[in-house]
């Protein structure tokens, strides 16, 4: 019994990603929007890179110059500047790549232990956008302990926790790190369910189960049922149907209306919509 307790916790690591999902969707979909457009320009020197405007694609020298700025400066308003102008240039795949070859995550994670909120902030979405990459995860996960305990210390609703928690979702979406939440699973479950609109985790989630849904985020959410259910049913949690308490996030993913709109999924236009469908258990 304790076993499947523990798995049910790893399990809801997942959920926890899966719960924030709509509320991070919103809120990071306009930080990616803003990439549109981006454009090269030189820069003749590294200051100059955080100076003005940051909707510029930086070349790999450029990123090298605005890294050893951050990790040699102690002006609070130039790091935090470079670490905006190193979040958005982590939005593109490309970019993900030479931050880490550079030896960048490191530099941008080191900041989020400084006691200035806005600095620890920027670089917790800095290292968000990094985490899309699945290599650069491998260098992210040794910040998750430290980003749960300032998700669950830092005021409710407040930026760092904001941003802490997309850091959360996105390094949850696979199982290759979920485990790292375990100890904290009970304490991020009271913050999502006692946040205001940004943080709060309610029966609106479910609309990310509609047919209407952009085609990436139904796979998306749909992945984080399919790695729910592998967990629960790995150690033979879904034999017997489990009881969840009313108003709790496993009810809404295991209740009828979301039974519903999953059967309603199986007959989406899209083929690998309705591959993800069919795998999931009871649907």
């Amino acid at each position: 019994m304790g076993g499947a307790r523990d798995v049910g916790w790893v399990a809801a690591g997942l959920l926890l990603g899966a719960g924030a999902c709509y509320c991070i969707y919103k809120l990071t979909r306009g930080q990616r929007q803003g990439g549109r457009g981006f454009r090269l320009r030189p820069s003749h020197s590294a200051e100059d890179l955080t100076n003005g405007s940051h909707d510029d694609v930086l070349s790999v020298d450029q990123l090298q110059k605005l890294l050893y700025l951050l990790e040699s400066t102690d002006d609070p308003v130039i790091i935090e500047r470079a670490l905006v102008t190193l979040g958005n240039n982590a939005a593109f795949s490309a970019n993900q790549v030479i931050i880490r070859e550079l030896g960048g995550i490191p530099v941008i994670g080191s900041k989020i232990n400084n006691p200035n909120h806005s600095i620890k902030e920027k670089a917790l979405n800095a290292l968000n956008n990094l985490s899309v990459n699945v290599e650069n995860q491998v260098k992210i996960k040794v910040y998750i302990s430290q980003v749960c305990k300032d998700v669950l210390s830092g005021p409710l609703d407040s930026a760092v926790q904001l941003a802490g928690l997309r850091l959360l979702t996105n390094m949850t979406v696979t199982n290759d790190h979920q485990h790292l939440l375990r100890s904290y699973i009970t304490d991020l479950f009271r913050v999502l369910l006692t946040g205001n609109g940004s943080t709060k985790v309610d029966s609106s989630f479910l609309s990310l189960y509609d047919g209407h849904v952009a085609k990436e985020i139904l796979l998306r959410v749909l992945t984080f049922s399919q790695n729910i259910s592998n967990c629960l049913k790995k150690e033979g949690c879904l034999a017997v149907q489990p009881t969840f308490p009313k108003g709790s996030l496993f009810f809404l993913l295991y209740g009828e209306e979301c039974a519903q709109k999953m059967r309603a999924l199986a007959e989406h236009r899209d083929a690998d919509v309705k591959e993800k469908v069919t795998v999931l258990p009871r649907f």
